[in-house]
């Protein structure tokens, strides 16, 4: 994709392509890491695969779905990649892999909406109470050292999650019943 000077179509269509593959980027990483082990890996692959979707820009069509345009490149990538790591023990099959690539892609937008929920709801929760569970989410953390670092019996923290964890899926489930109905 060029930025020389275009028409004023050829500027609208890059500005819908840019605003399209910026828009993927999370769901396209989804896609990818469903179907590699490593998030380190699956970075790399999105990584070449923003490449070729930038370089074949001009052939994305507008108005068609950029998303299944763009999972096919990765798609491709993700075959490369796999054809490259044949010699680990290890290994789903091609078919398992497709199934669950099909999979993700018919659950992305639910998953989507679902942590854009998570993140409404975590922003209604008292400070206390959103501080509590990120840092019990922390990575590495574990509840019986989080209790000691706040000075409270593990019981009594562990009670406290369960109640906020419920709080947060009844604020999911209505946010989601708002967004679907």
């Amino acid at each position: 994709m060029t930025f020389q000077k275009e028409s004023g179509s050829e500027a609208a269509s890059q500005a819908e392509f840019v605003q399209l593959f910026t828009k993927s980027q999370r769901r396209l990483y989804l896609y990818i890491l469903s179907q590699v082990p490593h998030p380190v890996e699956a970075e790399e692959i999105l990584q070449e695969a923003n490449v070729i979707a930038w370089t074949k820009s001009s052939q994305y069509r507008s108005g068609s779905n950029f998303f299944a345009w763009v999972c096919q490149i990765a798609h491709f990538e993700i075959l490369k990649h796999r054809s490259r790591q044949k010699r680990t023990k290890l290994r789903f099959s091609d078919e398992f892999i497709e199934q669950v690539a099909s999979e993700v892609v018919e659950q992305v937008d639910e998953l989507e909406s679902r942590r854009l929920a998570l993140k409404h709801c975590l922003g209604k929760l008292r400070d206390k109470d959103r501080e509590l569970i990120q840092s019990r989410y922390a990575p590495g953390e574990r509840g019986k050292d989080l209790a000691s670092q706040i000075g409270r019996p593990a019981n009594s923290v562990y009670q406290s999650l369960g109640r906020i964890r419920r709080t947060l899926m009844e604020c999911i489930q209505r946010q989601l019943a708002v967004e679907f109905h």
